[in-house]
C-alpha cells in the first residue's frame, strides 16, 4: 500500500486511500449512495464485479471492450479522496506492470460554465456516462488517454489551433459548438460539434494533423482507452 500512496503522491500530494471501515463516515452530498454499498464488501472480487455490472448496465453497449478488458485485468477498486473530492482508483493489471486509472465521482460540481449552460445539448450517451457511472476515467499519472472529468473538457473555442490554418479541406465543425471529450494526451481528441451531431458521429481532431470527421464517438473512444492500457 506505501509504494502505492507514494506513487499516488507524485501527482497528487493530498492522496489518500479512505479504508474500509471509515467509509460511512464520509459526506454524501459529493458521493453516489451506491459506492456506499460497493466499498462495504471486503471481497476484492465482489467489489470488482459490483463495479463492472455499474457500466454493464449503462455503457456496456457503448464501451464494450473496455468492460471486457477490465473484467480480465482489474485488480482492485479503492476509494480515493483528493482534497475533498472523491474518486475510484482502479488499479489494472497489464503484462508484468500495474498501472491506475481514476474515476471522479458523476456528483463532482460541474465546473464548467460554457458546457454547463449546453449540456442538456449534449449527446445523451455522453451525459449518461458522466451523470451515471464517472466525471472522467482516464490514466491517473498522465490525466490523459480517457474522457476528462467536465472541467476539463475542451471548449474549442477558447483555444487557438495552428492547424486550421493548414486544413486541406474546410473546417466541418463549429468551433462555438464543440467540445472535446477525449484527450490522448499527445494532440488527439474526441470531440463533439453538438450543432451538427448524428448518429453519434464525432470528429477525431489533432493539433499537428488534418481532421478526421464522422466517425463513431463511442468507437473510437472505446479504442483508445484499450489502447492506454496496453502502452
Amino acid at each position: 500500500m506505501q509504494n502505492k500512496l507514494d506513487f499516488l503522491r507524485k501527482y497528487k500530494r493530498n492522496v489518500r486511500i479512505i479504508p474500509f471501515d471509515q467509509i460511512n463516515k464520509l459526506d454524501p452530498e459529493w458521493m453516489p449512495s451506491a459506492w456506499y454499498d460497493l466499498f462495504i464488501k471486503t471481497d476484492v472480487t465482489t467489489r470488482i464485479e459490483a463495479i463492472l455490472s455499474m457500466w454493464r448496465e449503462h455503457m456496456g453497449a457503448e464501451l464494450s471492450n473496455t468492460i471486457s478488458y477490465l473484467s480480465e485485468h482489474l485488480k482492485e477498486i479503492e476509494l480515493m479522496e483528493i482534497d475533498g473530492r472523491y474518486s475510484i482508483l482502479y488499479t489494472i493489471k497489464t503484462g508484468s506492470k500495474e498501472i491506475y486509472y481514476e474515476g471522479r465521482s458523476p456528483k463532482d460540481a460541474f465546473n464548467h460554465k460554457v458546457l454547463e449552460e449546453s449540456w442538456d445539448k449534449i449527446p445523451p450517451s455522453i451525459r449518461k456516462f458522466y451523470e451515471n457511472v464517472h466525471n472522467g476515467f482516464y490514466y491517473y499519472a498522465g490525466e490523459s488517454m480517457g474522457l476528462v472529468p467536465l472541467e476539463d473538457v475542451t471548449f474549442f473555442d477558447n483555444d487557438e489551433w495552428g492547424i486550421i490554418e493548414e486544413l486541406e479541406e474546410p473546417l466541418q465543425i463549429d468551433l462555438k459548438t464543440t467540445f472535446g471529450f477525449f484527450k490522448s494526451g499527445m494532440g488527439g481528441y474526441v470531440a463533439v460539434d453538438y450543432s451538427n451531431f448524428d448518429n453519434d458521429l464525432a470528429t477525431l481532431w489533432w493539433t499537428n494533423k488534418q481532421p478526421r470527421y464522422k466517425i463513431n464517438f463511442w468507437d473510437v473512444v472505446d479504442e483508445w482507452i484499450v489502447i492506454g492500457f496496453e502502452v
